[in-house]
């Protein structure tokens, strides 16, 4: 028979469920890299798509979309972890803006790969994974200290945030 707390424990290895409790070891997720590159950084969730244009802002990488949960929040400089693109092709464009007036986001890492979250991923050019082998939006959180391998198509949580959802 096995005990509560090995039940738990179980539970809990590979997924650290986003409740704010934590495994002890790194949490690695297998995907498939998009566009090339390492980086290290802080990660901003979104539970919703996001909006190119007219859902962000460029020139500051802040969510201007009314309805977001995260509206208000700026992805600059952060691991934006999100279900994926939403709206016309103009998606890639407004996120093209971002990375050379240097507001983008330091990483993407996204569930639903698609032609716009990918061409915006591209015309970024940051470290970018989709089609992970778990739901990267149930897994990780904001505020955790992850590493986007894209080389090897590996998103690693080094570290547990302070859970809250938004920064």
């Amino acid at each position: 028979m096995i005990s509560s707390e090995q039940e738990a424990a179980e539970r809990l290895e590979g997924t650290a469920a986003a409740d704010g409790l934590a495994s002890a070891e790194e949490i690695v997720l297998r995907g498939r890299g998009i566009v090339p590159g390492k980086i290290r950084g802080e990660a901003l969730v979104s539970p919703e798509t996001i909006s190119g244009w007219g859902g962000i802002d460029p020139a500051t990488g802040t969510i201007i979309e009314r309805r977001h949960s995260l509206c208000g929040v700026s992805f600059a400089d952060k691991v934006l972890v999100f279900p994926g693109a939403k709206g016309s092709s103009g998606w890639s464009g407004f996120f093209q803006s971002t990375r050379l007036l240097g507001t983008a986001p330091a990483a993407m890492v996204f569930t639903k790969m698609t032609t716009k979250a990918v061409l915006g991923a591209v015309v970024t050019r940051v470290p970018t994974v989709s089609e992970l082998d778990q739901d990267p939006v149930q897994i990780i959180c904001t505020g955790d200290l992850v590493e986007v391998d894209a080389d090897s198509g590996t998103v690693t949580v080094l570290q547990r945030g302070d859970r809250q959802f938004a920064v």
